[in-house]
């Protein structure tokens, strides 16, 4: 692979990272992206980004963590998957003003850009406002908000989990707001 410029490629980024518009704040897909790593490895050709050592992608309340970040792109220069890989990977991002950050984990994470889909794949677990979800697999429809949970089937893992396994926090009445 040879090293690019990486203009074309930070701006499909933002365009993808901004577009997973169902647990982000309206005003992330207007911030700056940043990209910190020890090395990137980028080939405009082939459409790869890869990125290694200690990588973390910040934009707005967007924060993806991991060892490997890869970033594939088709022929027009779109983002078509973004993929973690960590010890676990890491992703979080604030849904709204008013709302605690979502926080996900998993071996690895995709995004896929054209869905909107976020999979978690190996002791995948996702954490919002208290309550946990985990399993081998998570797939989040970030458009439609659909969460689907099960077993990896065709990936290998790590650690088996043959039943997911989900923490509900029972939600507050008013009265028990105010005697807080």
């Amino acid at each position: 692979m040879r090293f690019v410029k990486t203009l074309p490629l930070l701006l499909s980024l933002s365009a993808a990272l901004g577009s997973a518009c169902a647990w982000a704040l309206p005003s992330d897909r207007e911030q700056p992206i940043r990209v910190q790593a020890d090395s990137a490895e980028l080939d405009d050709k082939q459409g790869v980004a890869v990125y290694r050592g200690d990588v973390i992608i910040t934009q707005g309340t967007l924060k993806i963590t991991g060892d490997t970040v890869t970033i594939t792109q088709n022929a027009q220069g779109d983002i078509e998957i973004f993929t973690s890989v960590g010890k676990p990977a890491y992703y979080e991002q604030k849904p709204a003003a008013d709302k605690q950050i979502v926080k996900a984990y998993g071996l690895t994470i995709q995004y896929f850009a054209a869905s909107e889909r976020i999979v978690l794949i190996d002791q995948a677990k996702v954490i919002q406002e208290g309550n946990t979800f985990e399993g081998e697999k998570i797939v989040y429809d970030t458009q439609r908000q659909i969460v689907n949970a099960g077993r990896a089937t065709g990936a290998q893992v790590s650690t088996p989990r043959p039943r997911i396994d989900m923490v509900i926090q029972p939600k507050k009445k008013p009265a028990d707001q105010q005697a807080q």
